[in-house]
């Protein structure tokens, strides 16, 4: 399923909407959405979940009046461990600085 959800005020148009996409081979699920603070089972919106691309579902809700909710990006991968300097190749004592030309 795709990150996105589309949100339906009407039962009939979110059911319109999953049999389309079921139509053109996607899965898809109508469930209801409570809203925060809503106490009326009659007031909660309907949800259309699918694996349909965005764009596909987000034409289904302008057509039926809803809205897409996109899901949230996921959190960046922690940062890479880097050295606090450079590596050496060589031992770095006072031979090694001298230069070989020098004899």
């Amino acid at each position: 399923m795709t990150g996105a959800r589309g949100v339906f005020f009407d039962g009939d148009d979110a059911r319109l909407a999953a049999e389309r996409l079921r139509r053109d081979g996607f899965e898809a699920e109508v469930a209801r959405q409570p809203l925060a603070g809503e106490d009326d089972d009659e007031d909660h919106p309907w949800v259309v979940v699918t694996d349909a691309p965005v764009v596909m579902l987000e034409l289904l809700v302008e057509a039926h009046d809803g809205w897409l909710e996109e899901a949230a990006a996921p959190p960046p991968p922690a940062p890479l461990v880097l050295p606090r300097a450079p590596r050496r190749l060589h031992r770095d004592s006072p031979e090694d600085r001298r230069d070989p030309r020098l004899g």
